[in-house]
């Protein structure tokens, strides 16, 4: 760990750190995600990666199941039709419902045969629109992109990962959509459904999400995926993107 010219300050950026680790002292500095005060100090809530904007700390979880929050878009596989709805696995602990009156834009009456919308088996891409306390999700269907998703294949990287793969505004997961002709939608939940025209082109994908998966922590890794798709053959024109 190091201290920066004030003092303050207890790690340096990108620094991995555990659970109760002190990270900054003195009042200078404010906890954000995955960080805490307590007296006099900030420190950690879980192991991460640290990441210091101004006065604020914040810690980019290395590890840890998907836990599904309200506004989450989600990709989904239906498990079950009940008389009610979609059961949908959410890659979490939770249970999802897709209900009658969120399943689509249409009116489905009661009794209709529900596999003309979804079977079991679909994967889905849906939005979380509530969370109970008793572990019970429910997704809607209803709003921009969210639809069932047709041929492509689903892989599955740590949730925690997410954000590096997409990137800042788009731009990471914009540069692999673009260099592999593939489209791509990568779900809060972990799970990336990918659809290109040709195999060789889903298989770059994958190994390049996989990359970025692998490499989340290290820094410079924009320019270290935009190398890995040159060493492949690809041309890569993509803006700056700046490391998070």
């Amino acid at each position: 760990m190091t201290d920066n010219n004030d003092g303050n300050l207890k790690v340096a950026e990108n620094d991995v750190v555990v659970p109760g680790e002190i990270l900054a002292e003195g009042m200078n500095y404010l906890p954000s995600q995955g960080t805490y005060r307590e007296g006099n100090h900030v420190r950690a809530s879980r192991l991460g990666l640290v990441r210091v904007d101004g006065k604020v700390i914040k810690l980019i979880p290395l590890s840890g199941k998907y836990l599904p929050k309200r506004g989450d878009v989600i990709i989904g596989e239906v498990t079950d039709i009940t008389m009610g709805g979609w059961n949908v696995s959410t890659n979490s602990a939770y249970n999802a419902m897709i209900s009658l009156q969120d399943a689509s834009n249409e009116y489905i009456r009661r009794g209709s045969d529900l596999t003309k919308y979804y079977e079991v088996g679909d994967n889905v891409v849906a939005k979380i629109f509530n969370v109970t306390s008793q572990r019970l999700v429910d997704l809607t269907m209803k709003g921009p992109g969210l639809k069932k998703l047709e041929g492509g294949r689903i892989m599955k990287v740590a949730p925690s990962k997410v954000p590096r793969i997409i990137g800042k505004m788009g731009s990471m997961v914009t540069m692999i959509k673009k260099v592999t002709n593939c489209n791509i939608i990568v779900g809060q939940n972990g799970v990336v459904w990918l659809k290109g025209t040709e195999p060789e082109d889903e298989i770059l994908a994958v190994e390049t999400i996989k990359k970025i998966e692998t490499e989340s922590h290290v820094s410079g890794l924009t320019d270290r995926i935009k190398e890995f798709l040159e060493s492949k053959g690809r041309t890569v024109v993509a803006e700056e993107e700046g490391e998070e």
